[in-house]
């Protein structure tokens, strides 16, 4: 199989000098949970060059419901390099590496990203991310889930200080919630990556009303 033949939607929807410029990018997703599996499944079929899974924990039972790239038998195993071999598994173009360790450790490798992809779930590592981001000139995304809600925000210029930088645990997640957030991240990363347009530094929160209908709020970030 040719890459030709592999991402000729992709093709057909930009062209072929787009699809190979993506090989050229190398990403980062910080967690590999529910997020993070999201983000793997649909970018790691993409046409990106190179993508490092970072989490050093490993694949719970309780959750598999809502992190897609597990089954139970993938239980007690690290979700970084289970992701990262599917990942392979799933596209013979791409490099996937897993990095076993938390995010400290990791940003103290100096690996250099086109864009950094945040699937983790505490306010602290955010901060932590954004602060590595903005001491390398590095965009990233930011995305989190709760309930039935969920928000984004590709950081460029803004601050993530506006956030109460606290570890807050929700009650509870549903699956799905969780697949449209990454998926809606993970779009904003492909359309960065390839070249297209991107609103930048400004926070999408989305969430159901008490009738059931999906509401997308919009709200500019303040820059640093």
């Amino acid at each position: 199989m040719t890459q030709q033949e592999y991402f000729n939607r992709q093709i057909q929807l930009w062209g072929e000098a787009t699809q190979k410029g993506l090989q050229s990018k190398k990403i980062a997703i910080i967690g590999s949970g529910g997020l993070g599996s999201t983000l793997a499944m649909a970018l790691g079929t993409s046409g990106i060059g190179e993508i490092h899974m970072v989490d050093f924990d490993t694949v719970s039972s309780h959750n598999i419901h809502r992190q897609i790239a597990f089954t139970l038998q993938d239980e007690g195993k690290n979700k970084a390099k289970t992701i990262a071999e599917l990942i392979e598994t799933k596209n013979p173009f791409v490099k996937a590496r897993a990095f076993d360790m938390d995010f400290d450790a990791f940003k103290a490798l100096g690996n250099r990203y086109d864009l950094i992809l945040d699937a983790t779930d505490n306010l602290p590592v955010r901060g932590a991310i954004d602060t590595h981001a903005k001491e390398t000139d590095t965009p990233w995304i930011y995305a989190s889930v709760e309930e039935f809600n969920g928000q984004v925000c590709f950081f460029d210029k803004a601050n993530f200080q506006v956030f109460n930088i606290s570890d807050h645990k929700p009650g509870g997640i549903t699956a799905p919630i969780v697949m449209h957030i990454g998926s809606l991240q993970a779009n904003l990363a492909l359309r960065y990556l390839a070249g297209l347009s991107v609103t930048k530094d400004k926070l999408y929160y989305l969430y159901f009303n008490d009738e059931g209908e999906l509401i997308t709020q919009k709200f500019g970030m303040p820059k640093v």
